[in-house]
């Protein structure tokens, strides 16, 4: 779960990390009664979206002036805003940030995520702050430094000074970035963050070194542990098939291929979107049912991947271990009769209860195609949106 950049300075503002003044608002009224409230003289009102390059796209604004401040939130609230992480449809500005002007002397970059293959939390930092850290590693990766934290031990003082060394930082600072690296890790780890992103992070001309951007994420997993953080959670800025998906515990995300896929495990399913890009089309998402999914459960899949209109053919791979194929037949042919069918639909079942469930389609009434295996369940799937041909 992803939350704003003003939510997430508050967070990190609980763990002591020196963070700019500033307020959320949602109208015009609003941001410029924070700006009264924050003094001035400079003010920046910020785009609040969950995407990066805010910046680039005019999502960030230096103003000098309450007039100003005003005129940029009259412009940003409501608008569009399009950058690299969007999208070309772009999203909403609904809720802007209008935060004290800084005084910047240099940026940095830190981010803080965690590794898979060592199974820690790892730190990224560069002195190229400011800029898009993908672009860094591919033309100045001798610019970026990375290390792990072991949790045997939790960060120490020497991680600190790793982040100092790498961002060239003496005296006051690098006692300051060692202060500032335990307070980070502290937030990450009693908050279950899964990423941490400040970019960037700016030395002061008063010597100060100053979170100037937050971008948080959180294990979705671990959130039962947290509804402080659940509360933080803005719908507006997800997809709402994603939404849906959630209410039913399945693991939903929409993709931009025509296919849609349901399948029952995250490795099955993975191999079935590898498989129908491998016959030159593309999945429309991501969806595992999970392995004990009811046909209630089935039933809101499909909804799901029939509500999304890129989809023009559907396929339901299921291989049944603890999930049972006639469950899945029965929440097919119920979601079936109850949306329609517009699209072709190839089912391939296979394991408990299979002939069941082969038994349940087949004596439906439905259009639908059935497939031995999986490759053969590709094959028809594209096939059929083709046109037969």
């Amino acid at each position: 779960m992803n939350i704003h950049e003003y939510q997430g300075k508050a967070v990190l503002r609980e763990f002591g990390v020196p963070v700019a003044n500033g307020i959320p608002a949602l109208s015009v009224e609003e941001a410029v009664a924070a700006a009264k409230k924050l003094g001035g003289p400079v003010w920046v009102v910020k785009a609040q979206i969950h995407a990066g390059g805010r910046g680039k796209a005019g999502g960030v604004k230096v103003v000098k002036s309450i007039e100003d401040v005003e005129k940029e939130a009259k412009r940003l609230l409501h608008s569009t805003l399009v950058t690299h992480q969007t999208g070309p449809q772009g999203k909403e500005v609904n809720r802007l940030y209008v935060e004290e002007g800084s005084a910047i002397a240099k940026e940095f970059y830190l981010s803080m995520l965690v590794d898979r293959e060592t199974s820690r939390i790892a730190f990224v930092v560069s002195t190229e702050g400011g800029m898009n850290i993908e672009e860094v590693a591919h033309d100045t990766p001798e610019k970026i430094a990375t290390f792990s934290v072991d949790p045997a031990t939790g960060v120490m003082p020497h991680h600190g000074r790793h982040v100092a060394d790498a961002l060239k930082l003496e005296g006051d600072l690098a006692k300051q970035a060692e202060k500032m690296v335990s307070k980070l890790y502290a937030a990450f780890t009693a908050k279950d963050m899964s990423l941490l992103e400040i970019n960037p992070l700016v030395v002061t001309k008063e010597n100060q070194l100053l979170c100037l951007d937050a971008k948080v994420g959180f294990d979705s997993n671990a959130l039962y542990r947290h509804p402080e953080i659940m509360e933080l959670r803005d719908l507006t800025e997800e997809d709402p098939k994603e939404i849906e998906a959630s209410k039913y515990d399945l693991s939903y995300i929409a993709l931009d291929g025509t296919i849609g896929c349901m399948v029952n495990g995250a490795g099955l399913a993975m191999a079935t979107m590898d498989i129908i890009k491998l016959y030159g089309e593309a999945p429309a998402n991501f969806l595992d049912v999970g392995g004990g999914a009811t046909t209630e459960k089935v039933t809101a899949a499909f909804k799901i991947i029939t509500a999304d209109p890129n989809v023009k053919g559907i396929l339901v791979n299921i291989f049944g271990g603890i999930m049972k194929c006639d469950v899945i037949a029965t929440g097919v042919v119920t979601a079936v009769k109850e949306v329609g069918l517009k699209v072709p639909l190839v089912v391939r079942l296979e394991g408990t209860n299979v002939e069941q469930g082969k038994k349940i389609i087949n004596e439906s009434g439905l259009n639908v195609v059935s497939a031995d295996d999986l490759d053969d369940a590709a094959q028809k799937i594209v096939k059929a949106l083709k046109g037969g041909k």
